[in-house]
């Protein structure tokens, strides 16, 4: 079993310093963000890269957020896709593992209808990816709204149908359900994957789901550290809250008190 605990972003020290700092606090890890687009070259992402491999601290991605693999229009599914591909292309150089993104929107079709477009798309990406020889994984995310594409079902239907990879996003899961999460049904459905890419942190949610991320209760760290150990899995875990590094420094705190050696 083997935990990687990290923050999402650099909480604005810029990627170097910000893999400079995760390593400071004893973390191992760091999710690059492209939140508003890929802004990063390849020359400076092998920078980060060979940095992040000198102090071993494991990279992944988080792909823009304006993706829609399931919109009416041609265009926007073009612009979706070339910014997953720029998303992996600059993994390739940082060594990144998981390349996060959201797949789309049910709009005016039905989750079935959505599902198979999706399928068909992420096919598609993969085949470039491997075309490309990047060494990236796919890893469509949980999502936390009620009108999105991204059930914790239609996320592990996805990875069934392409054989991409997937990111489990607790605290989506416990917006999605409106404040409910079986840990054990969830842990259940993801047997027989090895290592987990999830992310986690408080969020406040409504009828329609997530409504936006918070700082991360203690209640809600002790609880998904215990369940973890308990199902002896092994994770990478990317805070999402807006205090990022001192949430994921608190989980290793917890994680240490349940009994992990890091």
């Amino acid at each position: 079993m083997k935990i990687l605990l990290g923050p999402a972003g650099s909480s604005g020290l810029g990627n170097i310093d910000g893999v400079k700092q995760v390593e400071n606090l004893g973390l191992q890890a760091m999710e690059v963000e492209f939140t508003y687009g890929v802004n990063l070259s390849n020359d400076k992402a092998k920078l980060v890269g060979d940095l992040a491999k000198k102090l071993n601290i494991n990279l992944s991605i988080h792909a823009p957020y304006y993706i829609n693999l399931n919109s009416h229009e041609k265009k926007k599914i073009e612009d979706s896709k070339r910014r997953i591909m720029d998303s992996a292309e600059r993994g390739h150089y940082l060594g990144a593992t998981h390349i996060v993104f959201h797949p789309g929107f049910y709009g005016k079709k039905s989750p079935d209808e959505t599902f198979t477009i999706v399928v068909e798309e992420v096919k598609e990406l993969i085949k470039k990816i491997k075309e490309n020889k990047w060494k990236v994984k796919l890893a469509p995310e949980t999502t936390g709204k009620v009108n999105v594409f991204g059930s914790l079902d239609e996320t592990l239907g996805l990875v069934k149908k392409t054989k991409c990879s997937f990111t489990i996003d607790f605290a989506h899961i416990l917006a999605r359900s409106k404040g409910k999460i079986d840990y054990d049904d969830v842990f259940n459905k993801l047997k027989g994957h090895d290592h987990l890419h999830c992310h986690f942190s408080g969020i406040e949610w409504g009828e329609k789901g997530e409504k936006n991320h918070k700082i991360t209760p203690d209640k809600e760290i002790k609880e998904l550290v215990s369940e973890i150990l308990k199902m002896k899995k092994s994770v990478t875990i990317i805070n999402e809250s807006p205090n990022p590094m001192d949430d994921a420094l608190r989980t290793k705190k917890e994680f240490i008190k349940q009994g992990y050696t890091f």
